[in-house]
């Protein structure tokens, strides 16, 4: 029984994390965010990803980026964005589609708080999107998809 109860606080502390990692798809372009989602500043913020991830066109390790290995401090609700790269190029080299991300920071207390939060970017790879391009020379308007 208390095996059964200690599971269920693992699980409850990984929904306690104020600070999430996200992956973000706009306009076919994936951004990878981290955000403070409390109230109150963390400190120390790092980001462990299980599998390295390459963007940019397969030129740069974002995974390796020193925005996941410390923030000395990240205010309430703040966000910080990376782009990492085009759908289309993420996924026409074979880039991890399931990733973790073990989530890590210091409470205004001075509590270490970890978690783990899990993504599957394959939910992506079939959604459609309409790029607007706007030409203001001749003041016109086009789309492409």
């Amino acid at each position: 029984m208390q095996k059964k109860n200690e599971k269920k606080r693992q699980v409850k502390k990984s929904f306690d994390l104020k600070v999430i990692i996200d992956f973000i798809f706009e306009e076919g372009m994936f951004f990878i965010s981290v955000k403070n989602i409390g109230d109150d500043p963390v400190f120390k913020v790092s980001v462990e990803f299980d599998k390295k991830i390459v963007g940019l066109g397969g030129k740069k390790e974002i995974s390796s980026l020193p925005l996941f290995r410390n923030i000395e401090f990240l205010a309430p609700r703040k966000e910080i964005n990376t782009f990492l790269d085009t759908s289309y190029s993420y996924f026409i080299r074979k880039q991890p589609e399931k990733i973790t991300a073990k989530v890590s920071y210091m409470d205004k207390d001075g509590e270490l708080k970890s978690g783990i939060i899990k993504h599957d970017l394959s939910i992506y790879k079939e959604i459609g999107f309409v790029k607007i391009i706007h030409d203001e020379k001749q003041n016109r308007t086009g789309g492409e998809i």
